[in-house]
C-alpha cells in the first residue's frame, strides 16, 4: 500500500473504528465477533482502498462489507447440523436477563423524548458523531446540539432514573 494511502487509511481507522465496532456488535451481538468482523471488513476495504475515490463513500462500504459477512456468516451457520452434546449446555447468568431488561428501559425511555432529542442522543452516543459533525448534518448551531443533548440526558434522568447507574457494555 502506498504511504499516503496507508497513512489516510491509519487516520480513518483512528477515528471511525469505535463507531464500526459497535456497528458490529449490533450485527453480531458479541464482542468477540464483533472485533473479528471489523477486522475482516477493514481488512477488504484496505485491498480496495485505492478504489475508494469518495471519502464519504469509504465507511458507507466498510459497513456494507460487516453486513455482507454477517449474512455470510449466518448462512453457513444454517447448513452446519446440530448435533446433540448429551450434557445441557452452560445457562446463562442474570446478565442476560439484566442486559434485556435496560434494553427495554431504555426503548422506553427514549420514546418519551422528543424526535429531536433522540435524534441527538442518537448521533451522539450510537453513532459517535461529535458535537460539530452534527450540527453540520442538521444545520444547527454546535450551542443547540449541546443543549438538546443536555435536555435529553435530563429528561432521561427523570423518567428512568435507573438508566444513570453506570453499567458495563458488552
Amino acid at each position: 500500500m502506498d504511504p499516503g494511502f496507508a497513512a489516510d487509511f491509519r487516520r480513518f481507522i483512528v477515528d471511525r473504528s469505535g463507531a464500526l465496532f459497535r456497528t458490529a456488535y449490533l450485527l453480531t451481538g458479541d464482542r468477540h465477533a464483533a472485533e473479528d468482523l471489523v477486522q475482516s471488513a477493514l481488512t477488504k476495504t484496505a485491498a480496495k482502498w485505492r478504489d475508494l475515490r469518495d471519502p464519504a463513500a469509504i465507511e458507507g462500504y466498510v459497513r456494507r462489507v460487516m453486513y455482507h459477512e454477517q449474512v455470510s456468516w449466518w448462512r453457513r451457520r444454517a447448513r452446519v447440523a446440530e448435533v446433540s452434546t448429551g450434557r445441557l449446555p452452560d445457562q446463562g447468568g442474570d446478565g442476560h436477563a439484566d442486559a434485556a431488561d435496560l434494553r427495554v428501559v431504555m426503548r422506553a425511555a427514549l420514546s418519551r423524548l422528543t424526535p429531536r432529542q433522540r435524534t441527538m442522543l442518537v448521533l451522539r452516543y450510537f453513532e459517535d458523531l461529535s458535537e460539530t459533525e452534527i450540527a453540520r448534518l442538521l444545520g444547527v448551531r454546535v450551542g443547540s446540539v449541546r443543549s438538546q443533548i443536555y435536555r435529553s440526558l435530563e429528561r432521561l434522568k427523570k423518567t428512568a432514573p435507573e438508566l444513570t447507574t453506570v453499567r458495563e457494555f458488552g
